[in-house]
């Protein structure tokens, strides 16, 4: 008992000058003498530690970190089948299975060429300040990764040299395997992703078969060319305009491109964006392999053309300068191989800076639909070549300004090929006949409006006559 009594004497004891020496250690010695003492401390117990670690950050700057997205990818392909004490798990709509990958403060074992590597997975947590137009701050917080490997100090070229390596190469060779396009929207000064579902291919979407050809032969090239645009000073990147009518099938011009390409989209809302510094911030985090497209370029912020005497009260927070360096300034070189597409609506409205080549490329007008487009989407959805009512129809189609759209959504209205093609048939007819009677009904109002003109200019000249004076009475 007395031993025992003694023992948490001692203990206390040395506890409590532990707290005192501590006490006196930062009471009274300075700040700077602190951190310097600290500082040989710990490089002492870095000399006499027999483990080396390396820390990898989830970005470095604005840039995502490769390194950190191969080793994640690698340990989720192994911590569902080792014992690990806590995983994260989700499942998106495209997934067969469960997604296991490692959850933060886990560390995980992974054994390569008999020498044993830790992994743990680190979060931590930002407090950014942003400015809104209105002069007042807005406060949130940001998360950052990290990932810290660990190995005895003896295999620390083994791990730079080889492990790391060989793990970069198994990202590189599987990471375009079976890979789900990612549609991505800005949020901030930020991107967010969800899984790109859009079906749209060149062999669904409605266009002139010539034009079609010509955007597949032109998006063939660009892939290929990287060597090319090298040799002559270039980004390697591709501009194109798309213009015309709502409803003519844009957006799915969109979508038919990245699934040709097998590169995701960057969805760029404008107005969402805080600033020209925010635009350069988001184009730095986009991956190679993209295509970014503003929509709707005309509406999404005031940028319309210089010579327009239109004025506004708004001063939107991406300027057209802004605009012009992230299609195609220094900031624009910061990755390849990239798509860049506006769509619009009222083509004239847009600032001819936008429109030059070497920003957009290519002009494409997205057009009301033609007979062949109308025969594409007829086989599209009822897979016929042929039919009684299709020279009835196109000769309609020739002859009213019909959108793309407009036809799909009849020929959606019934699974009977008969029945959808005489419900578009009688659409077409009454477009016609209202067509005319418009037309007629403008004549009319035309005559009418004549008719009240030439009262009034004989009314005029009457009222005139009445007032001039005889020329005999003034003599």
């Amino acid at each position: 008992m007395s031993s025992g009594q003694g023992f948490l004497a001692t203990t206390a004891s040395i506890a409590a000058s532990a707290m005192l020496a501590r006490s006196l250690f930062y009471d009274f010695i300075p700040e700077d003498v602190r951190n310097s003492m600290l500082s040989q401390i710990k490089i002492f117990q870095n000399l006499l530690s027999r483990e080396f670690s390396m820390v990898i950050h989830d970005k470095e700057g604005l840039t995502t970190n490769n390194v950190y997205q191969a080793s994640m990818t690698y340990l989720s392909s192994l911590v569902s089948s080792h014992s690990t004490q806590c995983v994260q798990v989700k499942q998106f709509d495209d997934d067969k299975s469960l997604v296991i990958s490692l959850d933060v403060g886990q560390t995980f074992i992974d054994v390569f060429e008999g020498i044993q590597f830790k992994w743990c997975l680190h979060c931590s947590k930002n407090n950014v300040t942003t400015k809104g137009s209105d002069e007042n701050f807005s406060y949130m917080v940001s998360n950052s990764y990290s990932l810290e490997l660990s190995c005895k100090k003896e295999h620390k070229d083994k791990a730079l040299d080889v492990y790391l390596p060989w793990i970069m190469n198994w990202w590189n060779n599987t990471k375009d395997q079976n890979t789900i396009l990612k549609l991505f929207l800005n949020s901030y000064d930020t991107w967010n992703s969800v899984n790109l579902h859009h079906p749209a291919t060149f062999d669904t979407i409605a266009m002139d078969q010539e034009l079609k050809q010509t955007i597949i032969d032109d998006l063939s090239k660009f892939i290929k060319c990287k060597d090319y645009y090298r040799s002559i000073g270039k980004t390697w990147k591709r501009g194109y305009l798309l213009y015309g009518p709502p409803g003519t099938g844009k957006s799915s011009l969109v979508a038919a491109i990245a699934n040709f390409l097998n590169f995701n989209i960057y969805d760029l809302d404008l107005a969402q964006v805080q600033g020209n510094l925010h635009l350069k911030e988001l184009l730095i985090q986009m991956t190679n392999k993209s295509v970014i497209v503003i929509e709707d370029i005309d509406c999404s912020i005031p940028i319309k053309n210089r010579d327009s005497n239109d004025s506004y009260n708004y001063r939107p927070k991406v300027t057209l300068s802004g605009l012009l360096n992230f299609v195609d300034g220094l900031w624009s070189s910061c990755s390849e191989q990239r798509i860049i597409i506006f769509t619009t609506n009222y083509k004239e409205q847009l600032d001819s800076a936008l429109l030059r080549h070497g920003r957009m490329d290519m002009h494409i007008y997205m057009g009301y639909c033609s007979p062949s487009m109308f025969r594409n989407l007829v086989f599209n959805y009822h897979h016929i070549e042929h039919h009684s009512l299709f020279e009835q129809i196109e000769a309609l189609i020739k002859e009213l300004e019909i959108t793309p759209a407009t036809v799909s959504e009849h020929l959606l209205r019934s699974d009977d090929v008969d029945v959808a093609l005489q419900g578009l048939l009688k659409f077409l007819q009454l477009s016609k006949q209202e067509a005319l009677d418009k037309e007629k009904e403008k004549e009319n109002k035309d005559d009418e409006n004549k008719k009240d003109e030439e009262k009034k200019d004989e009314k005029n000249k009457m009222k005139n006559d009445k007032t001039d004076p005889d020329t005999d009475d003034d003599i």
